[in-house]
């Protein structure tokens, strides 16, 4: 019974761990190819006997494959194809090493779902040739390929102008085999009819008003003779392309107000690079109030408010009809600006029961406005149960003697909001009164009492003549 209890509790939740931990690498070790070792981030293929003649993929039960992020290859002399979907599955892969392996032809889209690729080296393998379409799409940190035989042709001047173009000092010693199996070193290699294209984008002025449409030209030239494509990225406007040889063109019809300060490029590419002239594109469009809310408090009391527009946008505030004139107690501050949008809020300090009110944001521009409005109640009239005067706007603006205003009222006379300042010198006045009031109150009534014991005290001396306070007993000797 002693050993029962002892195996209870802790002791039995870690045995059962260490046997689950124990059954994870068992089934890992099981679904890992023949010749390789496997963990939840990691595949190595070092043993060459017997070796791999494909490249490994891990079995359907095991662990998820988009976990992991290393794959080391190494001395698989049967291993000569990377095909177009045996990578696909390494979703999260970042390094992949194939070294003193039988490598000789990666499919172009081998890599095309591995974004995370980061390091990539086939040092002494069988490549004789190497595309840059495999690595186009990819941000790779480094690339190794150290050892291989390659042909002299065109279809390697890529690697020799990524060579000269990279940021590193350090560079990889390459050759390749001319047509008398010469190595000739890649940086010494000349080919004929074979550099880098170029692409012109003819744009006319794109400033252009939301709604309208534009037309975009470009041209390449290049030898070989470069491919031309437009890289628009997320452009919402609907468009349109057309391509004839080295000539394009990019319609964009109903352009949109979210389209503003996006990049077109057009790009020509051929077999040792690409080139690409890009224009960014300005929308300009009326403003809109995309946000206004109530007040918040938080070191300042704030009215958030968001505006789009570009031009941007003038800003004017209006205070129960009339101009809101700023002040330093009182004013508009912008604290995010993201290109055609303007985040900020009306700013106070220290409101008081004179500031409520109904507040109104005007945005304006050349190509129209827009206006909304907001209530606004930061505290209840003093000796006033709060929202026990519905009609405390129209109150406290008949005291301040303001009258309606249109919009265009630009006049200066009693119709702006009082700053806070008046307002907390305003408060400071009322509490003076209610105090004195209480004073003279509590005055007023110390002095009845007083009056009331003195009338009591003559009516007990000389009108009650049956009461003695003190009464004197004679002795009788």
């Amino acid at each position: 019974m002693s050993s029962w209890t002892r195996w209870h509790g802790p002791a039995v939740a870690r045995l059962w761990g260490f046997c689950w931990l124990v059954v994870g690498f068992w089934r890992a070790a099981l679904a890992c190819p023949t010749s390789c070792k496997c963990t939840a981030s990691r595949i190595w293929c070092s043993d060459p006997s017997p070796g791999i003649v494909a490249f490994p993929r891990l079995e359907p039960n095991s662990a998820d494959p988009e976990n992991i992020t290393e794959i080391y290859i190494a001395n698989q002399k049967r291993l000569e194809i990377i095909n177009e979907d045996d990578v696909e599955a390494y979703a999260g892969l970042k390094n992949l090493t194939i070294v003193d392996s039988g490598l000789k032809f990666v499919a172009h889209k081998a890599f095309l779902k591995n974004s995370n690729l980061q390091h990539i080296n086939f040092t002494r393998n069988k490549l004789t040739s190497l595309s840059r379409k495999h690595f186009r799409h990819l941000d790779l940190s480094e690339l190794i390929l150290v050892g291989n035989p390659f042909t002299c042709s065109c279809d390697i001047m890529w690697i020799k102008t990524l060579q000269e173009t990279k940021s590193s000092p350090e560079t990889q010693d390459l050759y390749c085999l001319n047509e008398s199996s010469k190595n000739i070193p890649l940086a010494n290699l000349q080919i004929p009819n074979c550099g880098l294209p170029s692409a012109n984008l003819a744009a006319p002025n794109l400033t252009v008003e939301e709604g309208r449409s534009i037309t975009l030209s470009c041209s390449v030239s290049g030898d070989p003779v470069p491919n031309l494509y437009w890289d628009v990225g997320n452009l919402v406007s609907k468009h349109m392309n057309e391509t004839s040889h080295t000539q394009g063109s990019l319609r964009i019809t109903n352009i949109s107000s979210d389209d503003s300060g996006k990049q077109i490029s057009c790009v020509a590419e051929n077999l040792v690079g690409e080139d690409q002239d890009s224009v960014n594109l300005t929308v300009h469009f009326a403003p809109t109030i995309t946000f206004l809310e109530s007040p918040t408090s938080d070191h300042h009391w704030c009215i958030p408010f968001t505006v789009k527009g570009n031009p941007k946008p003038a800003l004017q505030w209006f205070y129960n009809g009339a101009i809101l004139n700023e002040s330093k107690y009182i004013c508009t501050k912008i604290h995010v600006t993201n290109h055609t949008e303007y985040h900020g809020c009306l700013q106070l300090d220290n409101p008081t029961h004179m500031n409520n009110g109904d507040y109104k944001l005007v945005a304006k521009n050349e190509y129209g406005k827009d206006e909304k409005q907001i209530s606004a109640h930061f505290m209840g009239w003093p000796g006033i149960v709060d929202g026990a005067n519905p009609n405390y706007p129209d109150v406290i603006y008949e005291d301040y003697g303001t009258a309606a205003n249109d919009i265009g009222d630009t006049t200066n006379r009693s119709n702006e909001i009082p700053s806070t300042d008046v307002a907390d010198k305003s408060g400071r006045e009322h509490l003076s009164v209610y105090a004195v009031v209480v004073i003279a109150s509590v005055v007023g009534f110390c002095l009845l009492v007083m009056l009331f014991l003195l009338k009591l005290a003559r009516h007990s001396k000389f009108g009650m003549k049956g009461f003695v306070l003190f009464h004197k007993i004679p002795l009788d000797g």
